[in-house]
């Protein structure tokens, strides 16, 4: 096995541990970024919905106030208004969402699953949790879902939500008195729950990931070749030429003449070496046929 591959074994072993030690820190920096990307994202779509919900109570629900003694409008439900136009969102963007479940709905679409529901219940369980973020796997990929509690701080929600005597008799027509009622003042009923789809930005990573590394197998290739020709002018050849020069003298060609030495370098003074003794054989022949 000669020199070149021999050396090209070794940068190829260590290129590819190498590789393997990028690609597992890229993928690692990578999906991460993806995921604060994924997650601002949502924080964005919450801010948003809270945006809605404070505009629906302090600008909607009071210029409707008087239509809602006769009928009841869910305009001016906050929670109902959130919702209502990030569905309209979801028909562009599918599998992103924002819901509101609550434990004690007032409408019975609001009730949670069981994984909303543990979350409620999480944050019931330990009030100081003021935000939630998961990973879940469902059919159309893996999401990211960012929850916040929904806690009864203003007193005045207790007008509809507290007994059914007390609520609106439009409300109770619309929805019944079976639910929603019996909340109680910083108590936590619900949740605020952004899903956000994270395959797009995983993939958008992966791909980034395959970029890199084919950006660095393309450099690996570019660096073997100059290095190959490197060798190959530097090295190999010299080595070469005063191999052949060695055999030449070892089989008594004393005519053979010195190697014509270039620079300063460990193949210019191997060189040297061999032209010092070629000069010392050549005289110790002449010497034996002087005598």
């Amino acid at each position: 096995m000669g020199i070149r591959t021999k050396f090209n074994l070794v940068m190829l072993a260590g290129f590819l541990v190498g590789l393997v030690l990028a690609a597992l820190l890229a993928r690692d920096i990578l999906q991460a970024s993806a995921r604060r990307e994924v997650l601002q994202d949502a924080r964005i779509m919450l801010e948003e919905a809270s945006a809605i919900r404070g505009y629906t109570d302090h600008e909607i629900a009071p210029l409707l106030a008087d239509q809602s003694r006769i009928r009841f409008l869910p305009h001016t439900v906050p929670s109902w208004a959130a919702q209502t136009n990030f569905r309209a969102i979801a028909t562009d963007f599918p599998n992103y969402s924002y819901k509101e479940p609550t434990l004690n709905p007032t409408n019975p679409a609001d009730r949670p699953t069981d994984w909303e529901a543990d979350i409620i219940n999480g944050f019931r369980q330990n009030p100081a949790e003021k935000e939630l973020v998961l990973e879940r796997d469902t059919p159309n990929g893996p999401t990211l879902n960012l929850a916040h509690p929904l806690t009864v701080a203003d007193p005045g929600c207790l007008t509809c939500h507290s007994v059914p005597a007390a609520a609106p008799a439009s409300m109770i027509d619309l929805y019944g008195s079976g639910n929603g009622f019996g909340w109680k003042l910083h108590d936590v009923i619900g949740a605020q729950l952004v899903t956000v789809p994270m395959s797009v930005a995983l993939d958008t990573a992966n791909r980034v990931l395959l970029l890199f590394l084919a950006a660095l197998a393309l450099v690996f290739l570019v660096m073997v070749v100059v290095l190959n020709v490197l060798l190959h002018r530097f090295i190999v050849q010299p080595v070469k030429a005063i191999s052949r020069f060695a055999d030449e003298v070892s089989m008594g060609n004393l005519e053979t003449p010195e190697y014509a030495v270039h620079g300063r370098d460990e193949i210019a003074s191997l060189a040297t070496s061999f032209n010092r003794m070629r000069r010392s054989v050549v005289n110790a022949m002449k010497m034996l046929e002087a005598d």
